[in-house]
């Protein structure tokens, strides 16, 4: 798409020059440098220098949909005082969540259907949080953001199609009501053998990339959500299960594999992983090197796909997604975030000379990463501080787009009982001056539950008087 744009702009750069005759402007005269001002023309001065100013860099809020449920799944006005309040600290947009772990949508979708409850910590516990108010979620944030002058994101859980919840609550999510096909779950390799994650315990259950039926149901709903008038749209959990290698290991997946490496598998999934391997061989087998290509294959087909599907509602929407910065780990995700261009076997013995093939940052308009270090980590050039995430990211990125990073003030170490509102200068120093377009803070709901909004203000306050 950006090479579109740019074919376009420079087609009119040259309609422009064709359809104007030099010699009707004096300007395009060859003795135009001799001519005399007329009577009521002033001499032409030294033009006067411009400043050095730099520009604002963004800074984003991101609005976890099950966190922020209470506050806002039934009530616009809680939605236009807290996006009034954001502007007011200093804020410029914000990345607002419309479809949670356990799947489900809060914006108008033909393919997919309304979140109706989730389940969220709540004083001590888990419980069913209810909507019973039936406007657009998005569109009221939309609203709200163009009263006060905020750029809204929004933000969906990708990969996942519903949740089997703790503390006994029960489960939720297309899944399991039957609006998604059990094949569609991830299957899992545990020591046990391979069994469908719908027949595991608690938690979120994760689809499977190589699927075509999951992927054209995803693209489904990203092709609704771009009708929306949103700055840009951020995919989460664009990956495979939990972070491990477990995953997926189906029917489905095994014959696209060998279809991949162009052979079969004698012993599945034993050749490629033993049941219940959790971490790679040492070193990594070449079956192994090929099934993470593999893997990062899929996504990346995926997001090309999705950007594509995308632009072609909207050619003006920004695609992007969020990933942990933590790159030298994040191939457990089947994961490769990198530019094309980045060539990760030269740095890490994991990676193979293929796997750079699948880096999908060209098919972006936006990152986000997560800089999610600890409140002792915060400058530094290692890849686990805050200021190193970002850092490493721009390598990463090798310039092919830009990126937010910025911290989890909730839950990373150090963080998660509050009290850290003096570290925000810091915070906001490292992260928007290494990332290349701004910062965000992960989670509003922790910059309510800690009250950090004046700490935050300050540190906003601080970076602009830097500009």
């Amino acid at each position: 798409m950006k090479i579109l744009r740019n074919i376009m702009l420079i087609l009119s750069l040259v309609a422009f020059v064709a359809c104007d005759d030099p010699n009707d402007d004096p300007l395009w005269n060859n003795n135009w440098a001799e001519q005399t001002p007329q009577p009521d023309q002033e001499e032409p001065g030294p033009e006067d220098p411009q400043p050095d100013v730099k520009e604002a860099k963004a800074r984003l809020v991101w609005i976890d949909a099950a966190a922020n449920f209470k506050d806002y799944a039934n009530s616009k006005e809680n939605i236009s005082k807290d996006m009034a309040r954001l502007k007011e600290t200093g804020f410029t947009g914000v990345i607002v969540e419309v479809r949670p772990t356990t799947a489900g949508v809060l914006f108008k979708s033909d393919v997919e259907g309304p979140v109706t409850q989730v389940d969220a910590w709540v004083t001590g516990g888990y419980v069913w949080l209810k909507r019973t108010e039936s406007f657009d979620y998005l569109q009221a944030f939309i609203d709200a953001g163009k009263d006060v002058g905020l750029d809204v994101y929004a933000a969906i859980n990708t990969m996942v199609g519903g949740k089997q919840c703790p503390y006994g609550l029960g489960n939720n999510g297309p899944l399991f009501d039957g609006s998604m096909k059990k094949e569609w779950a991830s299957v899992v390799n545990t020591a046990d053998g391979l069994v469908n994650c719908m027949d595991m315990g608690d938690g979120t259950k994760f689809l499977n990339p190589a699927n075509d039926e999951v992927v054209e149901y995803l693209l489904g709903i990203l092709e609704d959500l771009a009708v929306y008038d949103v700055k840009g749209i951020i995919l989460d959990r664009c990956r495979y299960d939990d972070n491990d290698l477990q995953s997926d290991f189906s029917d489905v997946s095994r014959a696209k594999f060998e279809e991949y490496i162009g052979a079969k598998v004698a012993n599945w999934p034993s050749d490629v992983f033993a049941p219940g391997a959790e971490k790679l061989s040492s070193p990594a087998t070449q079956m192994q090197k090929k099934w993470m290509e593999f893997r990062a294959k899929n996504i990346h087909d995926f997001m090309e796909k999705a950007s594509l599907r995308v632009h072609s509602v909207n050619p003006d929407i920004r695609f992007g997604a969020y990933v942990g910065a933590w790159y030298s780990s994040y191939y457990y995700s089947g994961v490769n975030w990198a530019s094309p261009n980045y060539n990760a076997c030269n740095v890490y013995n994991w990676a193979s000379a293929e796997y750079n093939k699948f880096g999908y940052a060209d098919h972006c308009d936006i990152m986000i990463i997560g800089a999610y270090a600890s409140t002792q980590s915060i400058y530094g050039n290692s890849e686990w501080t805050m200021q190193g995430f970002c850092n490493r990211a721009k390598t990463i990125f090798a310039g092919d787009v830009p990126f937010i990073g910025g911290p989890d003030i909730g839950n990373s170490t150090g963080f998660t009982d509050g009290k850290q509102g003096h570290l925000m200068p810091d915070i906001v120093d490292a992260c928007i001056n290494a990332s290349t377009e701004g910062m965000f803070f992960f989670d509003l709901c922790h910059i309510k539950m800690y009250d950090y909004w004046a700490d935050i203000k300050k540190a906003f306050d601080q970076y602009l008087e830097t500009l």
